[in-house]
């Protein structure tokens, strides 16, 4: 194969299914080149962190959306299904006569060798090939230490990227797409098998829209109501405080350039204290984003082991019932309960929902971090190997910028705090909802005539606690305290 005369450019997308702010769409379309559109389905080549189950109802979903997207400006999406995408890619550009190929980074292990595979063969092939930053506000190797190393902890890495400048602006295609018509046959999306075969996923729409017109919803929604009270609303299940927009910034339905900067221009239109608090806290959140790929970039092993060593001989305890107790949504914790029965329903959790479920299954539980990333990876249709990774291992405390050990959250007292009026749990957990807020979050403390009235029978009903907490925190302190590396924890 040699280079082709032509100004033919394949576009391959990935983890970037829109085309507003996609740099790599955005380069080619300025050059001018007639633009392939493909996207190629080998979820092997992604290893044992394949998407799971919520992930590929979305990214099934997300794939329509873009092909309707493309058709809609005269073009079409090439989809095809492959055991090898740099064979695929030969392949199409032997026939289409492609003269430059362009994508959008990842940052995963996996995707890294892959990606430096196809470019090295395609470039000598004799193909322009380029790939671009659309992810991510700054590039993992942007950001360093005064050592040149990567930053362990968030509160520094947040002070060095402060003292950046602005990430670019976000935009749109200068001039209308030059879309090249397939020579190929495309794959019906049904033939990716993305969809569960079993109707658990029923209600994600009622809950999600996927694509790039429900992230540019999700975002105005944000902006225009949530936003300005962020800092205080984040916090409470029951409320819609947040923007949920993880699953749109995962599969790149939104820039987070253009969350970014459409923030940082309310913020720069308010004056009011609180609201600029609450702006700048969510600023902050999409930086712990960014922190989590700098950590995956740096640290790949920790998607599947502990970044601080002293935790890999951990002695994590083997409960098959309780892991299944915890997934099932029936620890007998009402406020752990519900989220994760949220979870299974909808394919979300809320964030601070996530710490108390998180901090139940390795503290109270002392099952492993990685039981836990495991099924949040195969149930949130936000599963991202960077946030996940550092969520769980924050929750366990063997990551950066981790939980200290002595953390551990109590379940009952967090409910009451966060879900005073228990409005969450008995959105979730409907056995509960005619139970007295005093008891909602500790209803083995109710009263017998009190269980009756709300028609509950302990053990029946609703379970009884798998573990005393009080108990449970001793023994997690008790095995964190028989670690050699202690001291340093």
């Amino acid at each position: 194969m040699t280079k082709s005369s032509s100004r033919r450019a394949l576009i391959w997308f990935r983890g970037d299914l829109r085309l507003d702010d996609n740099p790599a769409l955005n380069f080619a379309n300025d050059i001018g080149y007639e633009l392939l559109p493909v996207y190629v389905h080998a979820p092997h080549e992604e290893g044992e962190w394949a998407p799971g189950g919520a992930s590929r109802w979305w990214l099934h979903h997300s794939l329509d959306s873009l092909a309707t997207s493309i058709e809609s400006s005269g073009g079409k999406l090439l989809v095809r299904k492959s055991e090898s995408t740099l064979h695929e890619l030969r392949e199409l550009i032997e026939v289409h006569q492609i003269s430059a190929v362009f994508w959008n980074r990842r940052y995963e292990l996996s995707f890294r060798e892959r990606d430096e595979e196809i470019k090295k063969s395609l470039t000598a092939l004799g193909l322009e090939v380029k790939s671009f930053n659309s992810h991510l506000l700054w590039e993992p190797w942007e950001v360093s230490t005064g050592e040149s190393k990567p930053y362990q902890v968030f509160t520094p890495f947040w002070n060095k990227v402060s003292s950046f400048d602005a990430p670019p602006l976000a935009r749109s295609p200068d001039k209308k797409v030059k879309w090249l018509a397939p020579l190929t046959a495309s794959c019906d999306m049904t033939e990716l098998k993305l969809l569960p075969e079993l109707p658990w996923a029923r209600s994600f729409p009622d809950h999600f829209r996927p694509g790039e017109e429900g992230a540019r919803e999700s975002l105005d929604k944000f902006v225009a109501v949530a936003a300005a009270s962020y800092q205080s609303a984040r916090d409470i299940p029951a409320q819609a405080g947040t923007s949920r927009l993880s699953p749109h910034l995962h599969f790149g339905e939104i820039s987070v350039r253009r969350v970014w900067h459409e923030v940082q221009e309310l913020l720069s239109k308010t004056r009011e204290t609180k609201v600029r608090e609450s702006l700048k806290t969510y600023l902050k959140e999409i930086a712990w984003r960014e922190f989590a790929y700098h950590l995956l970039f740096h640290f790949p092993q920790t998607s599947n082991q502990p970044l601080r060593d002293a935790f890999r001989n951990f002695p994590w305890e083997e409960s098959p019932e309780q892991l299944r107790a915890w997934q099932q949504g029936r620890t007998g914790y009402p406020i752990v309960d519900a989220g994760l029965r949220e979870l299974w329903t909808t394919g979300y959790m809320h964030n601070r929902v996530r710490m108390i479920v998180a901090s139940f299954l390795v503290k109270d539980l002392r099952i492993s971090w990685l039981e836990g990333a495991k099924w949040f990876w195969d149930t949130l249709v936000d599963a991202d190997l960077a946030s996940n990774t550092l969520g769980w291992q924050w929750a366990g405390g063997c990551g950066a910028d981790a939980a200290p050990y002595f953390r551990v959250f109590n379940p009952t007292l967090q409910g009451e705090k966060f879900d005073t009026d228990g409005d969450y749990v008995k959105r979730w957990i409907p056995e509960l909802k005619n139970l007295p807020d005093k008891w909602i979050h500790k209803p083995w403390d109710a009263p017998p005539l009190v269980l009756s009235a709300a028609g509950v029978q302990l053990g029946k009903d609703y379970p009884h606690p798998i573990v005393d907490h009080k108990q449970a925190r001793d023994a997690a302190l008790a095995a964190f305290s028989k670690m050699k590396s202690y001291a340093k924890i």
